[in-house]
C-alpha cells in the first residue's frame, strides 16, 4: 500500500532524534557569561530593529506587531528543528515501530547535529509561537559569535546583518500566508510514496546513470548537481514537479532576502561591504573532501547556489521594474519564477508583468 505523509513522519522517533542530536552537537565557542547574555540581548534587539527596515524596503507587511525572535544555543535549535520536522512531515508523537523509529531518529539526529554548527538563523513557518498562527524566527547565537569572530567584523553590525536576512523571511511568509501552504503541499508530494514498484525505480536510476556516462558527466557525480540528479532519477513525475517547485521557491526566498540585506545595509550597517565580501569568501573557501561530500549529500552547496542565483534574479528584476512591480511575484504560485526565468529574468517580466 502507498505510504502516507503521516506514515513517513511516524517512521522517525523525533524525540530520540533530538536526544541524539544533542549528544553529537559540537560545543559552542568559548565565551563568558557576560558575552553570552550580551549577544542574546543584542540579537533580540537587532531582530526588532530589522523588521521596520525590511518592511520599508520590501513594501510588505507594513502593519502589525513585531514578534519576538527566539535566540537559541545549538542543542535548543536541534530540539526545535526536530519538532518542526515532526509537524512538517505529519509525524505522530510515537514512532510506528520501535527499532525503525530509533534508527531513523538516530540518523536524523546526526544530520541535525551537523547542521546545528553551521546555521545562523531561520524562519520556521510550520510551527507557531503565538496564538495568531504566525511562525517563529530562530537565531543560533553560538554560531553568530563563531562567524563574526572568524570574519573579524564588528559584532553589532554582523548581528543586525544576519537578522535582516532572517527577518525578511518572516516578512515574506507573514505578508503572503499562501507560501506556507504551497510549501506544505509540495512537501506532501515529495514525502508520499506514490507506489512505483522496485523495477521501475531501478529502471529510472539505470537510465539516468547511462545518460550521465554517455554525456561524460561522471566527474560531477559527487557534487550537488550529481546528488540532485540521482534524487530526481528515482522520483515520480509528480515528485520531480514538487521538487522543482520547492527549489524555485527557495531560490526566490533566499535571493530576495540577500537583496534586502544589501539594500538596507548601507544605511543600517556601516560595514556591510566588508561583511558581504568576507562572508562570500568564507562561503567559497575550499573544504576537505569528506566535508564536501557531506555538504553535497545534505544539499548545503545547492542552497548556497540558491543565494547567488536568486539574488541575481531579484537584483535584475527590481533594477528594471522597481520593487513595487517586483512584488507581483508574491501574488500566488502562478507568478513564481520558473527554472528558465531564474536564469533569464526578462522572461519572467515578459510573462508576468
Amino acid at each position: 500500500m502507498p505510504m502516507s505523509e503521516a506514515d513517513v513522519g511516524a517512521a522517525v522517533d523525533w524525540g530520540f532524534a533530538a536526544t541524539v542530536g544533542g549528544w553529537l552537537a559540537r560545543p559552542a565557542p568559548p565565551m563568558t557569561d557576560y558575552t553570552r547574555r550580551q549577544v542574546i540581548e543584542e540579537l533580540h534587539s537587532s531582530a526588532r530593529a530589522a523588521e521596520p527596515l525590511v518592511r520599508e524596503v520590501t513594501g510588505l507587511g507594513a502593519d502589525g506587531a513585531i514578534p519576538e525572535a527566539r535566540v537559541l544555543d545549538r542543542r535548543e535549535w536541534i530540539t526545535t528543528a526536530a519538532e518542526s520536522m515532526r509537524v512538517m512531515m505529519g509525524g505522530a508523537d510515537a514512532p510506528a515501530g520501535f527499532l525503525t523509529g530509533r534508527l531513523s531518529g538516530a540518523q536524523t539526529g546526526a544530520v541535525l547535529a551537523y547542521v546545528s554548527a553551521a546555521i545562523l538563523g531561520q524562519y520556521d513557518p510550520f510551527v507557531a509561537d503565538s496564538a495568531d498562527g504566525a511562525g517563529r524566527l530562530l537565531l543560533v547565537y553560538p554560531n553568530v559569535v563563531a562567524v563574526e569572530r572568524a570574519l573579524r567584523v564588528p559584532p553589532a553590525d554582523f548581528r543586525l546583518w544576519v537578522c535582516l536576512h532572517e527577518v525578511t523571511h518572516r516578512v515574506q511568509f507573514s505578508a503572503n500566508p499562501w507560501l506556507a501552504d504551497h510549501m506544505s503541499e509540495a512537501l506532501a508530494v515529495l514525502t508520499a510514496d506514490t507506489g512505483p514498484d522496485l523495477s521501475q525505480v531501478v529502471g529510472r536510476l539505470a537510465d539516468h546513470l547511462r545518460g550521465r556516462t554517455a554525456g561524460g558527466d561522471d566527474a560531477e557525480s559527487a557534487g550537488p548537481s550529481g546528488i540532485l540528479g540521482l534524487v530526481r532519477a528515482v522520483q515520480s513525475e509528480a515528485q520531480r514537479t514538487a521538487l522543482d517547485q520547492l527549489l524555485m521557491l527557495g531560490t526566490l526566498l533566499e535571493g530576495h532576502a540577500d537583496h534586502v540585506m544589501d539594500a538596507v545595509g548601507p544605511v543600517a550597517v556601516p560595514t556591510v561591504a566588508t561583511i558581504r565580501s568576507r562572508f562570500e569568501q568564507r562561503r567559497q573557501r575550499s573544504q576537505p573532501p569528506l566535508q564536501r561530500l557531506v555538504r553535497a549529500l545534505l544539499g548545503l552547496d545547492a542552497k548556497l547556489s540558491q543565494y547567488t542565483r536568486g539574488k541575481a534574479f531579484v537584483d535584475a528584476v527590481v533594477g528594471r521594474v522597481g520593487m513595487d512591480r517586483f512584488n507581483t511575484v508574491w501574488s500566488g504560485p502562478q507568478t513564481l519564477p520558473r527554472p528558465a526565468e531564474i536564469e533569464e529574468p526578462q522572461r519572467w517580466i515578459d510573462r508576468v508583468l
